[in-house]
Parts: C-alpha cells; sequence; structure tokens
C-alpha cells in the first residue's frame, strides 16, 4: 500500500535523512548544532577561559616560613594571542616568592619576544626552568586518535630558538635546572632544586643529578616537563619533597563525571592535573597548562591554567585543596 506525503505526516511517521537511514532529519540537525556548538564553545570560549588554581601543599621542612610558588607551563605561544600574553602579565600582581616554569613555551618561531614580554616582571622574581619538546620542535599535525596510545611513534616539527629563549630567562636571572642542581634561599626558605630534560622526547638523564638532595634545605624540589613515571620514581627515592610537571594539558579534552580522556604519558589519569601523592612522603603537581596546539586549539571540561602554590611546613598538616577559579582583575580572552 502505498501513501501520499500528505498521510505519511498524519501518520506521524518520521520522514528519513537525506542517507534513507532511518535517522530523522530534525534529529541529524539537532546533532549537527550541538557539534557546532560544542566546537565553539571548546575552541573560543573554554580555550581563552584563564583561570588561576589555589593549591596548598604541606612539603616545608618544620619552622620554615610558608613559600608562594607560581607555576606555570605550556603557554604555546603564538606572537598573536595578545590577550593571552596580558593575562599571563597580570600575574604579576600577585607577587610570588618563586616562579617555576615547566616547559612548552612556544608554537612559533618567532615567539620568543611574545614570551618574554607576557611574562614581564615576573622574570625580575626568582625562578626556575625547564624545556619541553615545543621548547625545541615546532607542533605538528598529528592524528588525535595516536593520543589514546601511549606508545605511538612521535614525530618533530621545525626547530625552535630555545637557546634564544633559555638566554632571555637567563639573564634575568631565572635558573635553568635542566640536568643540574641548583641551592638558592627564597624569602628566607632554603630551597634545593633538580631537573631533567624532557622525558617525552627520551633527552632525561637522570643520573646527572642523582643522589639524595642536601638535608639542610627547607625544601627539596624537582622538576621534569612530562610527568614519567621512572622519572618520579627516581625523585621519590633521592628524597625530594615535590616535584612540579606539565605536558598534559590536564587531558585538555574531559568529560564530566569522568575526567580526562588521556594524559599523553605513562601518568595515570586521576594524576593528570593538579595535586596528589606519588610514593609514601613525596607530593606531585601537574599544571594543566596555557595553551593548546595550535593543530588542536580546542579544551573541553578543562581549563587552560596557571597555579599559586602555597607551600608550609608539614608540621601544619596536610589542607590539599584544589579550586579553580579566575583573577576577577584578569582580562579573559574572547572572540
Amino acid at each position: 500500500m502505498q501513501h501520499s506525503e500528505l498521510d505519511i505526516a498524519r501518520l506521524g511517521i518520521p520522514r528519513l535523512g537525506p542517507s534513507g537511514s532511518g535517522v530523522p532529519v530534525r534529529a541529524l540537525a539537532g546533532a549537527a548544532g550541538l557539534a557546532a556548538a560544542g566546537l565553539f564553545y571548546s575552541t573560543v570560549i573554554e580555550r581563552n577561559a584563564f583561570a588561576l588554581r589555589h593549591t596548598t601543599l604541606s612539603v616545608l621542612e618544620p619552622g620554615a616560613s610558608p613559600l608562594r610558588v607560581l607555576h606555570i607551563s605550556d603557554l604555546h605561544m603564538m606572537p598573536g594571542q595578545r590577550l593571552k600574553q596580558a593575562w599571563i602579565a597580570e600575574l604579576e600582581a600577585l607577587e610570588p616568592d618563586l616562579v617555576v616554569n615547566t616547559g612548552d613555551n612556544l608554537a612559533h618561531p618567532q615567539a620568543v619576544p611574545s614570551v618574554i614580554q607576557a611574562l614581564g616582571g615576573l622574570l625580575s622574581r626568582p625562578g626556575l626552568f625547564v624545556f619541553g619538546s615545543n621548547d625545541y620542535f615546532g607542533p605538528k599535525p598529528k592524528n588525535p586518535l595516536k593520543y589514546f596510545k601511549k606508545d605511538h611513534q612521535r614525530t618533530q616539527g621545525e626547530p625552535l630558538p630555545w637557546q634564544d629563549l633559555r638566554a632571555a630567562f637567563t639573564e634575568r636571572g631565572w635558573l635553568d635546572a635542566t640536568h643540574t642542581v641548583r641551592e638558592l634561599e627564597v624569602s628566607g626558605v632554603r630551597v634545593v632544586a633538580a631537573g631533567v630534560d624532557d622525558p617525552h622526547i627520551e633527552r632525561d638523564r637522570y643520573e646527572t643529578v642523582a643522589g639524595r638532595p642536601n638535608p639542610l634545605a627547607h625544601l627539596r624540589l624537582g622538576l621534569t616537563h612530562s610527568p614519567e613515571p621512572r622519572v618520579l620514581d627516581r625523585f621519590a627515592a633521592d628524597g625530594y619533597d615535590l616535584v612540579m610537571a606539565g605536558h598534559t594539558h590536564g587531558g585538555q579534552l574531559c568529560l564530566p563525571f569522568f575526567g580526562a580522556l588521556v594524559t599523553n604519558c605513562q601518568l595515570d589519569r586521576s594524576r593528570v592535573k593538579g595535586p596528589s601523592s606519588w610514593g609514601s612522603s613525596m607530593k606531585l603537581h601537574v599544571s594543566a597548562g596555557l595553551g593548546t596546539s595550535p593543530y588542536a586549539p580546542a579544551r573541553f571540561c578543562c581549563r587552560p591554567e596557571a597555579s599559586l602554590l602555597t607551600l608550609t611546613p608539614v608540621s601544619h598538616g596536610d589542607a590539599d585543596y584544589d579550586a579553580d577559579q579566575s583573577l576577577p582583575q584578569l582580562a579573559r580572552e574572547s572572540m
């Protein structure tokens, strides 16, 4: 029996989509609309909704004064990202005692001046840094499905001017912790810091800093770009109090009530961003970072961030908290 268009409408039978798959046209249109809205939100709104994470960690030796540490990572800076640069520049108003930069500052061969201008007065404060792969090599387009395979083959883009960036950092007084042990006093707190080059591209040489750090220090601090467990285990075995890392972007694309889909390293998803414990006595802090690759400019349920850590003596108890919030005085990037 055949039905006319009018009969079909009266019977309430949905029309088939253009492919004849049985999917109503309105459902297809709705799905397309949701996809477009999600793409707009993740690439335009959340990617630019910068936040400051506040965390308190009890890691200092008893009797030490609290130390305020600003952790920045994964800027992935492009020269034209003016509003991101302005937001970073406002972080100087926090007046941190120490700035720690865990790498991946660059996403373009001409971005060094933009990074230096954005960091501004922070470069006049005590600082420590290590580099990541995207300080040495530019980004390249990738199949996003590769991120779900932890041992996927990695490709490197064009060389980036990391020597210029390092020179600019060190000329302003920041200390390169790559494969070396640094000792400094910050606001009356004695800090010993050691770092490794990026383990994600197998540039780490932990043996160059192996051994127990100065027992007289109030804080024993480890730095690495990628929080690879093999490196974290070495820091923990040597008696470090805190390791700071970046690289993961907090998962970058996360799902509500589930969290990060991937970490882009061997680290488990539960530690993809913020503070956690590693072993019996070491703390780990992973920054979700402030940028993205220009070939994957999206974040979902994972705002770009800088972190202000208040480090207190262990005798004060461990009062970790993990609250994302925007700086009210900072400009946000928008369309």
